[in-house]
């Protein structure tokens, strides 16, 4: 998985792209290391050090690529980031979809798909447990999500493109996390239930905004 920035982050966590495979790889090591061990001991205990050691590399070859632990969380990130947006575009390829509401659906089944199997995103969701605009100095987090699922369902379903519609799919976004979080507050594999409501509520607020733009 790339470890590029997302399109709409400002400056790179690395100090350096890795040039050569090796490099590359290494790189990936850290950051395996570095999700594994947010989910273990979490952000605050975490170091450059004990990423080293769980990577097998040396603390120079941390150094090479990234400043601090932030950086290195931040690229994990990144790579969280373009995980799911390729899993959400890949589901769209491979899946019939009645309109833009059962792809709602689907951005959030592979939101809680993630959560529950991909390592270091529980600790993390999309950076904002480290920082609200970890992945970009400008704009917090979920706007760098809400813009990039905008621009997929914008892409798929031909909606009708707005500031009204930007407000909604930023205001859709920010109340699935807080929901979607509640689920996993006090289940590991998201409550059931509250999934379920988060997919309501989301497809009821849609449907008001822009109903007569479904297909």
């Amino acid at each position: 998985m790339s470890t590029l920035p997302v399109e709409e982050s400002g400056e790179a966590p690395l100090r350096r792209q890795p040039s050569q495979r090796r490099s590359a790889r290494r790189v990936e090591r850290m950051l395996d290391a570095c999700a594994d061990l947010l989910d273990e001991i979490g952000y605050e205990a975490l170091s450059t050090t004990r990423i080293a050691e769980r990577a097998g590399v040396a603390i120079g070859s941390i150094y090479q690529f990234f400043p601090d632990k932030k950086a290195i969380t931040q690229a994990v990130t990144r790579r969280h980031v373009e995980r799911f947006m390729s899993r959400i575009g890949t589901r769209f390829l491979s899946e019939d979809y009645s309109g833009w509401w059962d792809a709602v659906d689907a951005i959030i089944d592979e939101y809680v798909e993630m959560h529950r199997t991909v390592p270091g995103f529980r600790s993390l969701h999309f950076g904002d447990v480290v920082d609200l605009n970890l992945l970009d100095g400008v704009s917090d987090n979920n706007t760098v999500i809400a813009g990039r699922l905008r621009g997929l369902l914008l892409q798929e379903y031909g909606l009708a493109d707005s500031e009204e519609f930007d407000l909604a799919i930023m205001v859709a976004v920010e109340a699935g996390d807080a929901v979607l979080k509640l689920a996993f507050r006090h289940d590991p594999e998201g409550a059931p239930q509250i999934v379920q409501e988060a997919k309501r509520l989301i497809r009821g607020y849609l449907s008001r905004q822009f109903a007569d733009a479904a297909p």
